[in-house]
């Protein structure tokens, strides 16, 4: 008790000199006075006292920005030596209600809620966590670090897959442009003009930019991994694999070339696919791992392939996955991997046929003729190729359907090749006759 009335004594006198100073606009003596109140009630472990402080300090009339500043950030720095879980949420949503609404602190809320989400997490309360992480909007805070702003972003990301909300999770994501992160940090670091806001530093926790870049691409692969978005799913992978500290490790890059590999096998034949098709055969990583490399050179052959000997020569490295870096290929892969090379057949056939029974079709694909019709319409419809079904007659023509002008076109270029031969044949009569005339005339 005794220590109590002490310690509120001390409190009142230096709320006095708090008052003096505020009244006389001294910012440096205000701050001063106001941290002081703190480091009493925190060195006398009167929490609630400090709870109290904080807000009654806060709300004074005429209350300078720079004290309610300097009150926030050193408070903030009592918060890990809490004696237990309650005390540690008290000071948090404490700060939390002073700080909101108050640009000149919007960084210390945003770190605030951070803390708060943490707790709820570890709480198993993610839904919690993820509704108090999405209060706020970092991407608006002119004085927050950019790598801060990316890590926090990141973090409502992860939380709204974590609740399974992907559709937030990918409105979340498209705040962060991937370009971010090729800039080059040691170019940006700029002094600041006159007028312009100072960039705090970020906080210590904070990783590096291509450590987010990592963090991104890996939060990324989980949203597609959803929608089984295979392309996209492999362009993740390659930009994972083209950070520097992941290719200088062959046990980092190797587990994310094989996921790279595997995934580009198992998209849908397309412009961009085809592209990195090529590129990823051209590297010379590719050597290290030559199943691989025999894998990606015959879905690019042109040869028809047969699916039995494909899946013996390459099940148990698909079953090995499991055990890599990223995971199982998910259970519709092994499925999706056989549609794919039904559709490379039916490709490699469009090539080399320009009209084929049915049933020789579906020998050729190792399918009944319904399957076989069913794969080879799912094709036309999705535009990966052009072709038409004579049923009553069981043909399957490959050639293109031209259009109204090409067919014009056509009839142009055939009729004016009619009409150049019948000059030349006239040519080649009058040429005749006037030779004919000449010979009788000698006669």
């Amino acid at each position: 008790m005794e220590g109590d009335g002490k310690l509120e004594a001390q409190i009142e006198a230096l709320l006095n000199v708090e008052k003096q100073m505020r009244q006389a606009g001294d910012v440096a003596g205000t701050r001063k006075a106001a941290t002081d109140i703190l480091q009493l009630c925190f060195e006398a472990r009167a929490w609630t006292i400090l709870n109290e402080q904080i807000v009654l300090l806060s709300k004074r009339r005429g209350q300078l920005k720079q004290a309610v500043q300097a009150m926030v950030q050193q408070a903030m720095q009592y918060i890990d030596q809490t004696p237990d879980l309650e005390t540690k949420i008290e000071l948090i949503k404490t700060l939390n209600n002073v700080s909101a609404g108050k640009i000149y602190v919007e960084i210390e809320r945003a770190r605030l809620i951070k803390k708060l989400a943490k707790i709820k997490e570890d709480q198993k309360l993610i839904d919690d966590a993820a509704d108090l992480m999405q209060e706020v909007a970092v991407e608006t805070f002119g004085a927050m670090a950019k790598t801060e702003k990316i890590a926090f972003i990141l973090e409502q990301v992860r939380l709204c897959l974590d609740r399974k909300d992907y559709v937030r999770a990918q409105i979340l994501s498209r705040k962060i442009n991937p370009k971010v992160f090729e800039a080059d940090p040691s170019k940006e670091k700029k002094k600041p003009k006159e007028g312009e806001n100072v960039v705090e530093e970020p906080a210590p926790d904070i990783p590096s930019l291509l450590e987010l870049k990592r963090i991104y691409y890996e939060l990324m692969i989980r949203y597609y991994f959803h929608s089984n978005d295979y392309l996209e799913i492999c362009r993740c992978y390659k930009a994972i694999y083209e950070i520097p500290s992941v290719k200088q490790d062959p046990e980092r890059w190797i587990p994310v070339l094989r996921k790279i590999c595997w995934y580009l096998v198992l998209s849908p034949h397309d412009p961009m696919q085809s592209s990195l098709h090529n590129a990823t055969l051209e590297d010379k990583n590719l050597s290290e791992i030559p199943h691989f490399r025999l894998l990606l050179k015959q879905l690019i052959t042109m040869e028809v392939i047969q699916w039995t000997s494909l899946w013996n020569t390459f099940k148990d490295e698909f079953e090995n996955e499991k055990n890599m870096l990223g995971g199982s290929l998910g259970d519709k892969a092994a499925e999706d991997l056989r549609l794919r090379v039904i559709e490379h057949n039916i490709l490699v056939v469009s090539k080399y046929y320009s009209r084929i029974t049915l049933k020789r079709l579906a020998d050729l694909l190792c399918l009944s003729i319904q399957d076989a019709e069913k794969h080879l319409s799912e094709m036309v419809v999705s535009k990966a190729l052009v072709a038409k079904i004579d049923r009553p007659v069981g043909i399957v023509c490959f050639q293109p359907g031209k259009d109204s002008n090409d067919i014009l076109n056509s009839w142009a270029f055939n009729l004016e090749k009619l009409l150049d031969l019948v000059e030349k044949s006239c040519h080649q009569i009058h040429k005749e006759t006037m030779v004919h005339k000449a010979a009788t005339i000698r006669a």
